[in-house]
């Protein structure tokens, strides 16, 4: 759910903050409910955490740009990993990411503009026995090659 209303917005943050007013150490879980509610950490709803607990938006950013957890800006329904770990490099997962990247018309780190996908590198996914391996989501799909048809079919499979 992405909320786009300012005044949506603030009620939704308000009703987060509540229980966090005059207390220490809620920034993080207020940041995390706020994200989880709306889709992102929108202008609008750092201004209002701000205003809200009366911490700085300085502050706020700081937390929301250390931790990899924080998204500031809308990200997809679907969420592509691209594992670029020692054996999927080595097995081709490169040409995978820029086959989805010519494929989908977005770049790493990015979402394309139905919302549909984001598309995200990764260290390691732990799974080298699979490589290359791609996450979608919580599903993991291992072995895969960068042959369009298959990789379409796959992406299609994610309406």
């Amino acid at each position: 759910m992405i909320v786009e209303k300012t005044e949506d917005v603030r009620s939704v943050v308000q009703g987060i903050t509540a229980q966090w007013k005059g207390k220490r150490g809620g920034v993080i879980p207020v940041l995390q409910e706020t994200q989880k509610k709306i889709g992102y950490l929108s202008r609008e709803a750092m201004a209002a955490v701000s205003e809200e607990l009366g911490v700085p938006i300085a502050e706020l950013y700081g937390v929301a740009t250390f931790y990899t957890q924080f998204h500031l800006k809308p990200r997809g329904r679907h969420i592509i990993r691209v594992c670029r770990g020692t054996a999927c490099h080595v097995r081709g997962s490169a040409k995978i990411m820029d086959k989805i990247m010519k494929m989908l018309d977005v770049k790493e780190n990015g979402t394309t503009e139905d919302l549909r996908f984001t598309l995200e590198p990764v260290a390691c996914l732990g799974c080298c026995g699979l490589a290359p391996v791609v996450m979608i989501d919580d599903d993991t799909h291992g072995r895969l090659t960068d042959d369009e048809a298959s990789l379409n079919e796959f992406l299609d499979s994610y309406a």
